[in-house]
C-alpha cells in the first residue's frame, strides 16, 4: 500500500471517530441558539411595555404617587411600570429628555422656567398627562416681618437642595424681586433657628396643610406672609390661598391668606405618534385614566381624591392619547343622554 493510501485511510477513520462528537457539538449549538432565542424574546417581550417614571427624592411625596400608580396600572408583561429614584423632581426634567428608559416625570410646572433660554421649544417636548395637586407657597416668618419686603436682605430658609422649595422658593423671590440671604438646611432645624431669631422666614412649597404647623405650637406674632397672584405668575402658577381650617392656630378664624400654587403635574416626552414609546405611555395614559378610582380608595396618598383628569397645566399641551381618552368619555356621555 502506498502512502496516499495510507494518508487516505488514517482520514478516513479520523473523521469516522470525530463524526459523532462534532454532531454532538453541532446539536448543543442549536439547543443554546434556542434557549438564546427564547430569551432574547422574553426580554424584548418585557421591555416592549416598560415605563420608566421619574419620580424624585427617595423620601418625597412625587415618588410615592409614581409607586402608587406603578401598583394600579401594572399588568405583567402587558405592562410594567417603574418608578425611578432621581435627584428631584427638578432635576427630572433632564431625565425625561435625556435619559434612557424614561418616558414619564414628576414635576413642579415652574422648572420649565431654567429652559426658557436653552431650550425655547420645550413645550414641543413635554406633554402633560395629569395635573396631579398643588403645592402651595407657605412663607413662615417671625413676628417682627410685616411684609415680604421686610425680608430684603435677610436669612430665608429654602429646605434642601433638590426639593421643589429649594428651586420654586428662589424663582418666586427673584419675580417678586425681593433679594434675600437664601439658605439650603433641613426645614425642622430651620424653624429651631428661626425661633431664636437667627432665620427671618422659612419657604415651604407643598400641599397644604403642612403637619409641622399644626403640630408644633408657636409664639405669637409667628404668621404666614401674603402673596398676591399677579401677571409675574401667569405663565407657571395659579391662585391659592391659606385659612383658618387649615391651620388653626396661625389663622384667624374667617380669614384667607392668598398665596400661589405650584402644579405638580405627570408630564411625558412628546414621543411621535404611532412610535413605539408614544404607544407605551398611551397604554399607561388608558390604564391609569381608566383605574382613577382605585387610587382614590383607601390606602393610597389622600391627594388622589382632589385629582380631576381634566384640570389644564399652565404653559403645556395635553398628551395626546390623553385628551383622547377625554374625548372619548365626553362623547359617550353625550350618546347616554
Amino acid at each position: 500500500m502506498n502512502m496516499s493510501a495510507r494518508y487516505l485511510i488514517c482520514f478516513a477513520v479520523i473523521v469516522a471517530t470525530l463524526a459523532p462528537a462534532v454532531g454532538r457539538l453541532e446539536a448543543q449549538d442549536q439547543s443554546s441558539a434556542r434557549r438564546l432565542s427564547a430569551f432574547e424574546a422574553r426580554q424584548e417581550k418585557i421591555n416592549a411595555w416598560t415605563v420608566g417614571i421619574a419620580g424624585g427624592l427617595i423620601e418625597g411625596a412625587p415618588l410615592r404617587l409614581a409607586a402608587e400608580m406603578a401598583r394600579v396600572v401594572d399588568d405583567g408583561t402587558n405592562l410594567h411600570v417603574l418608578p425611578i429614584v432621581t435627584r428631584g423632581p427638578t432635576e427630572n426634567v433632564n431625565s425625561l429628555l435625556y435619559l434612557r428608559g424614561v418616558d414619564l416625570a414628576v414635576i413642579n410646572t415652574d422648572v420649565l422656567d431654567e429652559y426658557r433660554i436653552q431650550m425655547p421649544d420645550i413645550g414641543r417636548h413635554v406633554v402633560y398627562l395629569l395635573n396631579l395637586f398643588p403645592s402651595e407657597l407657605h412663607v413662615f416668618v417671625r413676628p417682627e416681618i410685616r411684609n415680604l419686603e421686610d425680608l430684603a436682605g435677610k436669612k430665608v430658609n429654602f429646605n434642601t437642595l433638590g426639593t421643589a422649595a429649594s428651586y420654586s422658593g428662589p424663582l418666586i423671590f427673584s419675580r417678586l424681586g425681593i433679594d434675600v440671604e437664601k439658605m439650603f438646611v433641613p426645614h425642622p432645624s430651620a424653624l429651631q433657628q428661626m425661633r431664636r431669631g437667627d432665620i427671618a422666614a422659612v419657604v415651604f412649597v407643598t400641599s397644604k396643610p403642612v403637619e409641622i404647623f399644626l403640630r408644633e405650637k408657636w409664639e405669637p406674632g409667628f404668621k404666614f406672609l401674603p402673596v398676591p397672584y399677579d401677571s409675574r405668575f401667569e405663565d407657571y402658577y395659579l391662585p391659592a390661598s391659606l385659612n383658618a381650617v387649615e391651620y388653626p392656630a396661625l389663622i384667624t378664624a374667617g380669614e384667607r391668606i392668598p398665596t400661589i400654587s405650584v402644579p405638580t403635574v405627570l408630564v411625558a416626552y412628546n414621543w411621535p405618534v404611532g412610535s413605539n414609546r408614544f404607544q407605551r405611555v398611551a397604554r399607561f395614559t388608558e390604564y391609569l385614566f381608566s383605574r382613577i378610582d382605585r387610587l382614590q380608595a383607601p390606602g393610597f396618598d389622600a391627594k388622589w381624591k382632589t385629582v380631576n383628569l381634566g384640570a389644564t397645566v399652565p404653559g403645556l399641551s395635553r398628551f395626546a392619547a390623553a385628551q383622547a381618552w377625554l374625548d372619548r368619555q365626553v362623547h359617550k356621555a353625550q350618546t347616554k343622554e
